[in-house]
This record gives C-alpha cells, structure tokens and sequence, in this order.
C-alpha cells in the first residue's frame, strides 16, 4: 500500500498498520522519511497562521523572516529532538520490559507524527482563517489527541512485537 493509503488506515487500525510497518524490515530511511514528511507537512500547515499574523501585523516581523525561522525549526531542529525523544522513549519502554530497539521506537514515533498530518494540516486551516479562540483550541486539541493516540498504540505494539525486536 502506499504511505497515504497508511495513513488513513492509521485512522482506523493503528496496530496493524505498525505491525505491517515492522515487519517490512529495519530501514533506518524509511523512518527518515516519515520523519521529514511530517515534518514538511506541518510546516506546510504552519503557513495560513503566517500569513495570517503577516496580513494583520504588517509591521511587526517580515513574513520571510517568520517563514524562515519556522522552516529552520520544523526542518531542522525538530528532527533532532524526535531522534533524541524516540531514543528515550525507547529507554522508559526497556525499564518497563519493551523488547523493541531503538529503530522500533523511533519508527513509531515517527510513522505517528506522519499518521497525524492530517489533523496539523486542519489546525493549519482554522488557525489561518479562524484565528485565535474556542475554534483553534478544538483543532489543537485534535491534533493532540490523534498524535498521542496513535504514538501510545504504535510504541506499544512496537516495543511488544517480536518481530520488530528481531529486525
């Protein structure tokens, strides 16, 4: 199946989807490029909110500058502290007998993030037009809850799989 086609199912059958995701084979560049998927997929996302704060703040920050800096921190330093949090996360699951490894961890850290998008991709949406209020609180509120959701169920199935702990 294709990535999109998982991340719909991910919507219904998020165990299932990791088990198949495991058992496809340790890539360590598959999991990179969930991980920068995601990441180019919220920034994306981030853009109506920019545009947005420019449109009512013309004065304040140049949209180039606020583009750039989110760029900079969604592409490059978020990528960084999800390798470092899907290591630690991987480290509590060991303390609490996970017989994954540390690419197990991090792929469903990651395959959630990406599994997510869609949620970032609507808060997106109703922080750009809707603005502040009850509306974008609901929406991160849902990004939120999917993004924990799928990452509790996924790291668990991967730190209890045996075939992700052999791969």
């Amino acid at each position: 199946m294709s990535v999109s086609t998982d991340m719909m199912a991910t919507w219904r059958r998020p165990r299932a989807v990791m088990r198949k995701l495991l058992t496809m084979g340790q890539r360590e560049d598959r999991a990179l490029a969930f991980l920068f998927g995601a990441c180019a997929l919220i920034f994306v996302a981030q853009l109506p909110r920019l545009a947005r704060e420019d449109t009512l703040r013309p004065d304040e920050v140049p949209f180039q500058a606020e583009l750039a800096t989110t760029f900079f921190g969604i592409m490059l330093v978020w990528p960084l502290l999800l390798y470092g949090i899907g290591s630690l996360t991987h480290l509590i699951a060991r303390a609490f007998k996970g017989r994954g490894t540390f690419y197990t961890a991090r792929l469903a850290l990651f395959w959630s993030l990406l599994a997510s998008t869609p949620a970032w991709l609507f808060y997106g949406l109703v922080a750009g037009f809707v603005g502040p209020g009850p509306g974008q609180q609901i929406a991160g509120v849902i990004v939120l809850g999917a993004f924990l959701t799928f990452w509790s169920i996924c790291l668990r199935e991967a730190e209890s799989n045996p075939e992700g702990a052999a791969a």
